[in-house]
C-alpha cells in the first residue's frame, strides 16, 4: 500500500493530468473513513442537508497502481491510516499535534442591534483596528500591496477572483441547539445563551456553481436537482416558477450559521465590492453540511435571476484558473514566506482585502487537518471568510475558513483538510 504522502500526490496527478480537476472540485470531495480514502460525489438532494452528517456518497472508482492510474465507477482505495508526528520539522516549519484545542478564541461575527443601520458606526467605532489601515479597498488594491518576491498579475488576479466569490452573510435568528461550549473545552460557544433576533454579520465564499434547466444539470455534466423548477422564494411563491436556475455552495463558519434553522433566516449580498454596490441579496438558503469542532459550515443557494446566475460561473471558472496558476508557481514557496490572503466583510461593510502571513501551522491528532495562525487582519464581521495559504492546495470540502482572534494578537482559522 502507499504511504498516504503518495496518495496526495497521486490525487494531484489525477486532479491535473487527467483532466478531471473540474469534476473533483465542483462535484467530489476526497473522504477519509476507517482507513479508506474515496472521492465521492456530493447528490444535490434535500434528503442531504441534514445537520452534522456528511452528505451521502457517490463513489467515484479511483483505481490505483503505481503504473497505471485511472478513473473509472465504483471502487474504494483503501489506504492506511495516517501516521502521526509530534512535533517534527517540515519544511522548516513546525506541526504540531493536539486532541484539544488550547487557543482561546474571540469569534468574530458582527453584532449589530440597530440591524444594517448600525453597520457603519461599528466600523468607525472600532478598537480591534482602529482606522482599518491594513485592510485594502478593492478598488485600491495593487500588486504593490503585496509582499517582495510576490509582485505579479497572477496572484494579483487571484486575489481579485476571491474577492469576486466572496460573500457578505447575514443571520437573524440564534438557534436554541448551539451548545453551551466548544466540543472538548470549557470555552463558551458564541450566542449559546441567546435567543435574539439581533442583525448578525459573518463572511464566506462561493464555491461550486451549478445551472439547471427542468431539473437537469446543465453544462455538459451528469447530475439532477431535486426539483424540476426554481425553488427560490420568488418561485415557490410564483405559479410559474422558472424552469432554469443556478444553485451554488457556500462556505463559512459554523458559529456564523448553526444549522437549518439559522440558514433559513439568513440571506448574502453577492458583489459587495464597494460602499455604493448595487444590493444583490439571495435569500433561500439551506444547510448542507456543518462541523461545529471544526467550524465549517456549507449552504446551499438559489436564484434564478440569470444575471446573478450566468456571473456566478464566470467568476467560477476565471477563479479556477487561476487557483491552479498559483498553486503551481508558489507551493514550493509556500512554507518560506508564509504569503495569508483574507478577503471578509470587516463590520459588515464592503469586502476588503488583508495580507499577512501564516505563524503556526497546527496539525489535529484525531484526523491530520490543519489549522493555521496568522498576522493577517480581521475584524468582527470576517468571521467565515476564506482563508488562503498561498501555495497550500485544497479540495471543494476541505476549506479553510475564518475562526476568529487569539489572546496573542494573532487570528486563526477553523480546521481543514489542506495539502
Amino acid at each position: 500500500m502507499m504511504h498516504e504522502y503518495s496518495m496526495n500526490i497521486l490525487l494531484h496527478f489525477l486532479v491535473f493530468n487527467l483532466n478531471i480537476f473540474c469534476f473533483v472540485y465542483d462535484f467530489g470531495h476526497i473522504y477519509k473513513n476507517e482507513g479508506h480514502y474515496f472521492l465521492a460525489q456530493t447528490s444535490r438532494r434535500t434528503a442531504e442537508d441534514s445537520l452534522n452528517t456528511e452528505p451521502s456518497r457517490q463513489l467515484v472508482r479511483i483505481t490505483c497502481d503505481t503504473t497505471s492510474p485511472a478513473v473509472t465507477m465504483g471502487l474504494i482505495i483503501s489506504m492506511p491510516d495516517r501516521p502521526k508526528i509530534d512535533h517534527t520539522e517540515t519544511d522548516g516549519c513546525e506541526q504540531k499535534l493536539m486532541n484539544e484545542d488550547p487557543m482561546i478564541v474571540d469569534h468574530e461575527t458582527e453584532v449589530s442591534e440597530c440591524g444594517e443601520a448600525g453597520l457603519h458606526s461599528k466600523y468607525t467605532d472600532c478598537t480591534k483596528n482602529p482606522g482599518h489601515a491594513k485592510f485594502i479597498t478593492l478598488d485600491t488594491f495593487t500588486v504593490n500591496h503585496l509582499p517582495a518576491g510576490y509582485h505579479d498579475n497572477i496572484l494579483y488576479d487571484y486575489i481579485n477572483c476571491i474577492a469576486d466569490l466572496t460573500v457578505r452573510v447575514t443571520t437573524k435568528m440564534t438557534s436554541s441547539s448551539r451548545p453551551k461550549f466548544w466540543p472538548e473545552t470549557t470555552q463558551p460557544y458564541p450566542f449559546n445563551n441567546s435567543s435574539t433576533t439581533n442583525f448578525r454579520t459573518g463572511s464566506g465564499i462561493v464555491r461550486s456553481v451549478n445551472k439547471y434547466k427542468d431539473g437537469l444539470i446543465q453544462g455538459g455534466y451528469l447530475g439532477a436537482s431535486h426539483s424540476t423548477k426554481c425553488w427560490c422564494i420568488k418561485c415557490q411563491r410564483s405559479d410559474s416558477p422558472s424552469n432554469v436556475w443556478w444553485e451554488f455552495n457556500v462556505y463559512t463558519a459554523t458559529h456564523v450559521v448553526f444549522d437549518e434553522y439559522e440558514a433559513s433566516h439568513t440571506s448574502l449580498r453577492l458583489f459587495y465590492d464597494r460602499d455604493d454596490s448595487p444590493v444583490v441579496i439571495v435569500d433561500k438558503i439551506s444547510v448542507v453540511y456543518v462541523n461545529i469542532k471544526h467550524d465549517k459550515c456549507m449552504l446551499k443557494c438559489v436564484t434564478c435571476d440569470i444575471n446573478v446566475g450566468d456571473k456566478l460561473i464566470g467568476m467560477r471558472e476565471t477563479y479556477l484558473d487561476a487557483w491552479k496558476q498559483v498553486l503551481g508557481k508558489y507551493s514550493v514557496l509556500r512554507d518560506t514566506h508564509k504569503l495569508t490572503i483574507i478577503v471578509s466583510h470587516p463590520h459588515g461593510r464592503s469586502k476588503k482585502v488583508s495580507v499577512g502571513h501564516w505563524k503556526d501551522k497546527i496539525v489535529l491528532e484525531e484526523d491530520g487537518d490543519i489549522k493555521f495562525s496568522y498576522t493577517t487582519s480581521t475584524c468582527p464581521g470576517s468571521s467565515g471568510a476564506s482563508v488562503h495559504c498561498v501555495g497550500y492546495s485544497r479540495w471543494m470540502w476541505f476549506e479553510l475558513v475564518h475562526r476568529g482572534s487569539l489572546s496573542s494578537g494573532l487570528n486563526c482559522s477553523g480546521t481543514g483538510g489542506v495539502l
